[in-house]
């Protein structure tokens, strides 16, 4: 068997580094095409060298000419921004695109590489909540296969195989709750970037730690969820676990619930959408039920976290409403993150945006695109009111 094709997006975040550990695992197995990164060139430029790719991508301008000189003479062809995105993906030597971007910066090369009948390892769950519809009809069109690289979905994908023909009657998407499980709101007036950024089980970049502070993380995975398995909004579920050993779960028509387990460790669900449907033997580390004699299980506090409820909301409004929903979060996190808002003030300025964007009921790919842009804008103004 020939070696599979990986193009990596976002290879120097948490998800694309783990990425190149199972390449690296791997040699005989996968080759990285493609290596792309935003301002991290310097670590862009060390996996160069090490796995020989056919390109790079840098999205920062200020970071270009640092990764095109330190790569001369290299073999290396280095593009830039979003027009190299798209570019890479369509590169014939290209199996396996993973999509690792942050943000709805993944959304168009997502929509080239299934063009170009890519299939597609997702851990960009922004591609699916903000065009969730477009996207798999885009799937089935071209007839590739959409892979689920996020641990909760790559769980459900995982009890789902081998169940074709039984139908779904929910799916259970677990939450750890994150660093301010049982808090009120009155706990959380004055909560700090540090302490959001202190996730107690897994070990992520800062965006999606601050969305799993919020919950926000959980309500773009339920949008995610919904698309990915064609389900209704009724037939997904959140439910919170602490200990992150229950990836998610599935209930069948029967009543019989299958759940995926194992410790918290991006590597393993990279792993099985890079090799679906086989499971190759690693050296990762073992579940061991005595470390967790108990494990439990709780309704999450949308009353505190509005951030799950909003994204329930918008779910149910359908259209460009996920889409305005995922664009003032990425800014009102930003600005959280230079200590421009409080932590409560997130969901309540993504709430005012989303009513003050205009609602499309059946958008285009333009539509969206659009959408997110004003959304940001509207962001943006209601932070410096």
């Amino acid at each position: 068997m020939s070696k599979k094709g990986i193009a990596i997006l976002g290879a120097t975040g948490s998800i694309g580094t783990q990425a190149l550990d199972v390449i690296r695992a791997f040699p005989n197995k996968f080759e990285a095409i493609v290596l792309t990164c935003g301002s991290n060139a310097e670590l862009l430029v060390k996996q160069a060298i090490e796995f020989k790719p056919r390109a790079v991508v840098v999205t920062d301008s200020n970071q270009f000419n640092y990764v095109q000189d330190t790569l001369k003479g290299q073999d290396i062809a280095v593009l830039y921004g979003e027009s190299g995105l798209v570019e890479v993906v369509q590169y014939e030597a290209v199996d396996v695109v993973l999509n690792a971007i942050v943000g709805s910066a993944g959304l168009k090369p997502t929509v080239k590489a299934i063009q170009s009948k890519k299939d597609i390892a997702l851990a960009n769950k922004e591609t699916l909540v903000v065009a969730g519809e477009l996207i798999m009809d885009l799937v089935q069109e071209y007839g590739v296969r959409m892979l689920p690289v996020d641990s909760e979905h790559s769980a459900i994908f995982q009890c789902l195989t081998g169940e074709d023909d039984n139908p779904i009657e929910k799916i259970y998407v677990t939450a750890s709750g994150g660093p301010f499980r049982g808090k009120k709101r009155e706990d959380l007036v004055g909560v700090t970037k540090a302490e959001a950024l202190k996730h107690p089980n897994w070990s992520m970049g800062a965006k999606i730690t601050i969305d799993s502070a919020s919950l926000m993380n959980k309500g773009l995975e339920v949008i995610e969820a919904k698309w990915l398995f064609n389900l209704s909004i009724d037939q997904v579920d959140v439910i919170v676990h602490p200990q992150s050993i229950v990836h998610s779960l599935v209930q069948f028509q029967d009543g019989s619930i299958k759940a995926q387990m194992g410790v918290p460790d991006m590597k393993l669900p990279i792993q099985y959408a890079l090799t679906y449907p086989a499971r190759f033997k690693n050296s990762f580390d073992r579940f061991n039920f005595m470390d967790y004699p108990m494990l439990s299980f709780e309704k999450p506090d949308m009353d505190t976290f509005k951030n799950l409820a909003l994204a329930y909301e918008s779910l149910r409004a359908g259209g460009n409403r996920s889409c305005i929903l995922n664009a003032a979060n990425e800014v009102v996190v930003d600005a959280f993150l230079k200590d421009k808002v409080g932590f409560l003030e997130m969901s309540d300025i993504i709430e005012q945006t989303l009513n003050k964007v205009d609602f499309i009921a059946a958008p285009t790919l333009e539509d969206y695109l659009e959408t997110d842009r004003v959304a940001r804008v509207i962001t943006k103004e209601i932070i410096k009111d």
